[in-house]
């Protein structure tokens, strides 16, 4: 069994345990079980997410970063697209954001009376972004200050670019680091449908059904919040930048938006991106062959989408108000680690780790929504693949790089995809 399924079976299990148990949570039996089984087996997941998530950004965010290089050779396209990708993010996480306050998907139930969290007061908005800016990279590590980490990574993978050859042996050990994360992340990854049980189990016996309705809610957030990205933002850059019909586009490229939501990869989806790109857009080659593996590595607006959406979810159902500060925080922290998310299905869930330890938010929130993350992760990356496409078209428009053929049919190869 694949193991989006088998996460699904655990969190289904789980949460029929669960309602069984809820009737008698205060008897003794439960609350050991609770005890020294439940909670202690999804306790130990959420620590071993959390043992990737430090090493991990370093390492990504770097090398992601670093790989930035090549953009001296192409000079103003590099600036163009990258200009898009980090715009096009903050506005997708800005519409999760205001999506999630006003729907308020996590208002429906109340997780904070049954644990002990006291959510740490926000400093002023400067004091917040003079904090980002490391004074001991070291230490920062060591405390997992995600945002100083961040900043550190772009910082030395820029540094890293311009060094050139002489750094070539820190990029490749960083590149080993972020390869030897990314197995570990798969192999942590194979024991969360038991962490998916154990933390729905104990969940919905705290809980009972209530926090069911907040999860459907929070999956309608999401997806509202990316068909509204899709149809406005992309559209509108479709129609302005790439002078195209907006629906014939998203025709154009539905063979790669329905790889991406089968297979939850960008990185998966990439030949059938670029296939798209230069046979159903009519985008010159060397424009999309620099494009789209840049946006396969540093544009990810679904996910930040869902990471917006995520931490006010949250955030309502541990009864914690953000303030603006802290608003901002997650724009930015989400933002930058788009960078570094790596193409995979389920990469998105530990950069969610960072945003929640950048405004204060306990990693172990994660639990509650990790049982439908499929669901949106599927959608999310649809969203991320749309994006490096729809970019690549308007930046080609720009340098006069496109030739859009009147049909799919009428492409240089005579062939749709």
């Amino acid at each position: 069994m694949r193991l989006a399924n088998r996460i699904f079976v655990g969190l289904i299990l789980g949460v029929l345990f669960g309602l069984m148990l809820y009737s008698v949570r205060e008897t003794t039996w439960v609350k050991n079980l609770m005890t020294y089984f439940i909670s202690p087996v999804g306790d130990a997941f959420i620590r071993a997410i959390r043992m990737i998530v430090v090493p991990l950004v370093l390492a990504s965010i770097t090398v992601g970063t670093a790989s930035l290089g090549d953009i001296k050779k192409i000079g103003r396209i590099g600036g163009k697209i990258i200009s898009f990708y980090l715009v096009t993010t903050t506005i997708a996480i800005i519409i999760g954001l205001i999506l999630a306050v006003v729907i308020a998907p996590g208002a429906t139930a109340d997780v904070a009376k049954t644990g002990t969290f006291t959510p740490r007061e926000a400093p002023p908005i400067m004091t917040t972004i003079l904090n980002i800016i490391p004074i001991n990279p070291i230490d920062s590590l060591a405390r997992g200050d995600m945002l100083q980490i961040i900043v550190f990574a772009v910082l030395l993978g820029i540094t890293i670019s311009a060094v050139g050859e002489t750094a070539k042996p820190l990029l490749n050990v960083l590149e080993g680091l972020n390869n030897a994360m990314l197995k570990l992340t798969m192999m942590v990854m194979e024991l969360a449908p038991y962490g998916v049980f154990a933390l729905m189990a104990r969940t919905v016996i705290n809980q009972g059904a209530q926090i069911l309705i907040s999860l459907a809610l929070f999956i309608v957030v999401v997806y509202l919040a990316l068909i509204i990205h899709a149809v406005f933002v992309y559209g509108g850059i479709v129609k302005f930048f790439g002078g195209v019909s907006v629906i014939d586009f998203y025709r154009r490229i539905s063979p790669a938006m329905l790889v991406a939501f089968t297979t939850a990869s960008s990185a998966a989806t990439l030949p059938v991106t670029m296939k798209c790109s230069e046979e159903n857009l009519g985008i010159k080659k060397e424009i999309g062959a620099f494009t789209l593996p840049l946006g396969a590595t540093i544009n990810m607006d679904g996910t930040a989408i869902y990471q917006g959406v995520s931490v006010v979810f949250l955030a309502q159902l541990l009864g914690v108000d953000l303030t603006m500060s802290q608003m901002l925080t997650v724009i930015v922290a989400a933002t930058l680690a788009s960078i570094g998310t790596a193409g995979v299905p389920g990469a998105g869930m530990i950069m969610l780790a960072m945003v929640l330890e950048s405004v204060g938010l306990p990693v172990s929130a994660i639990g509650i929504i990790m049982g439908v993350d499929r669901i949106v992760d599927m959608a999310r990356t649809c969203m991320n693949v749309s994006g490096d496409l729809v970019c690549t078209l308007a930046v080609g428009r720009t340098e006069n790089g496109v030739n859009y053929p009147a049909t799919i049919e009428a492409v240089s190869s005579g062939k749709s995809v």
